[in-house]
């Protein structure tokens, strides 16, 4: 919410218990759009952003940048604002001034928050109300449905997007605390793949827009499903790509070759080509960056349909856990030996085979290799 703090000078704000001018923003929002937003919120709008900030003993300065990382939208000083912002930049203050968290870093908390939720609003509208609020009966209109239907769900979606969030921050905690240093708190190495449908901007020259939504989501939840139940990370979508990681490359490569083995029995669907690299990750907000996400994407544009490339990194990192032999001779080596001395032959997942060196865009020469499923 970017504001205009020209109310920040010296004075008094009127009194929000009987604001100068109440009503004129209400009288022009659209009443069951307010209604709405009443239930939603909890709370009526009592607030112009300068009163809110002084409310709150914040700054209009600091509570802008908190408002504009949310992700909220200039409302100048209109009074549209309600006791639960008030609350929530008092929140956000006093961990700064606690010095819990520094007052980047708390800006950093909103703007992750703000963008994760949007992305959430936005799709339980579209894909969820959206089909819940059609009229049920001839004349009956969308709105004699909407408001008593999201009167039922608020308080159970709430719920669930609480024990949601609590998981999977127990979860990343986790993986924190089992950092070696604080060093790979941030820097870790990781394994990380992008798994991209071949041929999507042909299709969508050819597809209506709505059967082209319905292959994306289809492929997207598919996706999510195989990230999650083997292990990984599903890191983001990008329409016809998916970014994932996982802590060690055999959980990565267990998931890349899923992706091909689903994706290629459903008559639906196109072929795909996954690329991934394994090294040191960067993250931040969710997100991670660095050379080796960036070689994973280079992977994935040069892969084969329906097939799995890796780099050099990954299948070495494959080699040292035993999960793919180094060659189909030292395999044949090794069970020779195990024979010898009564012993049971190393069982490999994974056969690795190298493929010609090539020059890759910014990262210099690299030697990909397919990755495969053991027989």
């Amino acid at each position: 919410m970017t504001v205009d703090d020209s109310g920040s000078g010296t004075g008094t704000p009127p009194d929000p218990e009987k604001p100068e001018g109440e009503g004129d923003e209400q009288d022009a929002a659209d009443p069951l759009a307010l209604r709405l937003e009443q239930l939603i919120l909890g709370a009526e709008r009592r607030y112009t952003p300068f009163q809110a900030a002084r409310s709150a003993g914040v700054s209009m300065e600091l509570a802008s940048r908190f408002w504009r990382a949310m992700g909220f939208a200039d409302i100048g000083q209109a009074r549209a604002l309600t006791e639960a912002d008030v609350l929530a930049l008092r929140r956000l203050a006093g961990l700064v001034e606690a010095g819990l968290l520094s007052e980047a870093m708390a800006v950093q908390v909103a703007r992750s928050t703000g963008q994760t939720t949007a992305r959430l609003a936005e799709w339980q509208i579209d894909s969820f109300l959206e089909g819940l609020t059609e009229p049920p009966e001839p004349g009956m209109t969308r709105t004699e449905v909407t408001y008593p239907l999201i009167e039922l769900l608020l308080p159970e979606l709430e719920e669930f997007l609480v024990y949601v969030w609590r998981r999977q921050l127990a979860a990343a905690t986790g993986r924190v605390v089992q950092a070696g240093d604080d060093e790979e708190m941030v820097d870790r190495r990781l394994a990380v793949g992008f798994a991209d449908l071949v041929g999507f901007t042909r299709l969508t020259r050819r597809m209506e827009e709505e059967e082209l939504g319905e292959l994306v989501e289809a492929f997207e939840t598919t996706a999510a499903d195989l990230v999650a139940a083997h292990g990984g990370r599903l890191i983001k979508t990008l329409g016809d790509e998916v970014l994932f990681a996982a802590d060690d490359a055999g959980t990565a490569g267990e998931i890349a070759l899923r992706l091909i083995e689903t994706m290629s029995n459903d008559e639906t669907m196109p072929e795909l080509r996954v690329g991934m690299a394994f090294g040191t990750v960067t993250t931040r907000m969710g997100d991670v960056f660095g050379t080796t996400v960036n070689l994973a994407s280079r992977l994935t544009s040069i892969a084969p349909k329906d097939n799995v490339l890796v780099d050099g990194a990954f299948a070495e990192e494959l080699i040292r856990t035993t999960e793919a032999p180094a060659s189909e001779a030292e395999a044949a080596a090794a069970a020779e030996k195990a024979e010898e001395q009564g012993e049971e032959p190393p069982s490999y997942r994974f056969a690795l085979q190298p493929m010609w060196q090539r020059p890759v865009r910014g990262l210099g020469v690299v030697e990909p290799w397919t990755l495969t499923r053991r027989t």
